[in-house]
């Protein structure tokens, strides 16, 4: 069985995480200019959010 998981990291993108390694890193604050992927843009934006991580059975 795959150990899927969505991180949510503070103040940063949505990581899709597979068997433990980062697959995809997301946008969640709206500024990246390579959506729906996360360029760092967040940083300058100073976007807040909080952390949380969801697990996909």
């Amino acid at each position: 069985m795959v150990d899927v998981s969505v991180k949510s990291t503070k103040d940063g993108p949505n990581l899709v995480v597979v068997d433990g390694q980062t697959k995809f890193a997301f946008c969640r604050c709206g500024h990246s200019n390579n959506k729906p992927f996360c360029d760092g843009s967040h940083r300058k934006a100073e976007f807040k959010a909080e952390e949380k991580e969801t697990k996909i059975v």
